[in-house]
């Protein structure tokens, strides 16, 4: 299974298993990173405007492209399917973390580059896998205490779309 770079699972034997289209890519198949950051790797954007900015791996494998990276959405938990329910204005933790399968930016010791790819976890889901007790794609159902969270912050936002005037909210309505 990987390891993160301290050592702990991350759930995944191969993070490409799990990994989604290329954060760059455009709708019409060009490499935004050449597009936008043409400085930050001119070799790379070099070779792509030679190209027509067409994507490296929109045909192909993503390993193929030393820019890729696929970042979660954070919607929902990649491993048991909690959904996320966030509060505005509130400092409350979120439900879902971002899980990274793999690192951006770092080379393997067979000199290969490794690419940035993060699916969303439930804080539960996130800490199993870390102590090695779950994988990613393990058949899970959310926890009972993940379940009680997402319900209370339902139970809040339907109670904030309620309207009661001022009156109301200070005993004074009639």
């Amino acid at each position: 299974m990987e390891r993160t770079p301290t050592g702990t699972p991350v759930g995944v034997d191969d993070p490409y298993a799990h990994a989604g289209r290329c954060d760059h890519l455009t709708s019409d198949g060009r490499c935004r990173y050449a597009l936008e950051r043409d400085g930050d790797d001119p070799a790379f954007a070099a070779e792509r405007r030679a190209e027509d900015y067409d994507c490296v791996a929109a045909d192909g494998d993503w390993r193929d492209c030393p820019q890729y990276r696929s970042t979660t959405d954070g919607r929902e938990c990649r491993r048991c399917g909690l959904e996320e329910v966030r509060m505005a204005h509130d400092d409350t933790r979120p439900l879902l973390e971002e899980h990274h399968l793999s690192y951006g930016s770092a080379e393997t010791t067979d000199g290969e580059t490794t690419h940035e790819i993060t699916v969303a976890l439930c804080r539960w889901c996130h800490a199993k896998v870390h102590a090695g007790r779950a994988r990613i794609d393990d058949d899970a159902t959310p926890d009972t205490a993940a379940l009680e969270a997402r319900e209370a912050r339902r139970s809040k936002e339907q109670a904030e779309l309620g309207f009661q005037t001022a009156a109301e909210r200070d005993g004074r309505a009639e």
